[in-house]
């Protein structure tokens, strides 16, 4: 076999690693988005596994996995929490939370392609907090147009406070598990 042969092989090989990888990791986001833990307001392990993902797949990979999650749920797919799907999700008051999956996944994945894990969990937390300050913005505009308007406190402690210590314990368990799995992942 030639060289060229060769170069061709090892690129498209590694193009069908990388639809595989975005595939499967996509697919891990929204079963990480079925898992609910049952609590006054429901948890979910949704920022978990868009952290995870972007950590491990960096970047591109990372930020195109979280897009073909959110294009899957916004079609119909029920992947989105509660097995949800389509576009009234993504309108209604929470799907700014389902857009700043993307920002997280850029954040992420750009520190993990940067750092190589060193500043991993910083960027989760970063990743996380433009989440929240995004969707919490599109829950406030969403949910006042539709209903007596609430106060920033009070939307800050129905979208933001519950999910602190989980999102904490998520970043944690994520951090952990990409510096653990980063060296498998090609």
């Amino acid at each position: 076999m030639s060289e060229k042969a060769k170069e061709t092989n090892t690129k498209n090989r590694n193009k069908i690693l990388s639809i595989v990888y975005i595939g499967v990791s996509a697919a891990l986001i929204a079963i990480c988005s079925w898992i609910q833990i049952p609590l006054t307001v429901p948890i979910t392990l949704q920022t978990m596994g868009v952290c995870l993902v972007s950590g491990l797949l960096g970047l591109k990979r990372g930020t195109l996995a979280t897009l073909v999650y959110i294009v899957l749920g916004a079609i119909g797919v029920p992947v989105f929490a509660g097995f949800s799907g389509g576009m009234g999700v993504i309108l209604g008051s929470t799907g700014g939370y389902i857009v700043g999956f993307i920002f997280t996944a850029l954040i992420v994945g750009f520190v993990s392609d940067k750092f190589k894990g060193k500043l991993i969990v910083i960027s989760m937390v970063i990743g996380i907090l433009v989440c929240y300050a995004f969707g919490t913005a599109w829950f406030a505009v969403v949910y006042n147009k539709a209903n007596d308007p609430a106060s920033l406190a009070t939307i800050l402690g129905w979208c933001v406070t519950p999910f602190l210590i989980p999102d904490a314990v998520k970043i944690v368990i994520a951090a952990i598990l990409t510096n653990r799995l980063k060296k498998f992942v090609k």
